[in-house]
């Protein structure tokens, strides 16, 4: 698996790159019997929930052409968070 995850980050790096977006982390992981396939974004002055969508939109299709993981999972991306 963590081959996969790593041609994923390796294919969505460049298109968040082209929307000054820094691909933080690419996870699959098992929460209350349900699998994820996690991606974390940030960016230099954070993200909004707008951009996290509009990056959603360039990222699923990347994923579905890729069709690396056989396991229904749910794609959850989001923004790093930050602390104070």
């Amino acid at each position: 698996m963590k081959e996969k995850l790593e041609t994923i980050k390796e294919a969505i790096t460049k298109p968040m790159e082209d929307m000054q977006i820094i691909v933080d982390d690419v996870k699959f992981v098992k929460e209350k019997g349900y699998r994820f396939l996690k991606i974390t974004l940030d960016k230099v002055n954070g993200l909004d929930i707008d951009t996290v969508v509009e990056a959603t939109r360039v990222i699923d299709p990347i994923i579905d052409e890729l069709d690396l993981i056989d396991e229904e999972y749910v794609l959850d991306i989001s923004s790093k968070e930050r602390g104070n």
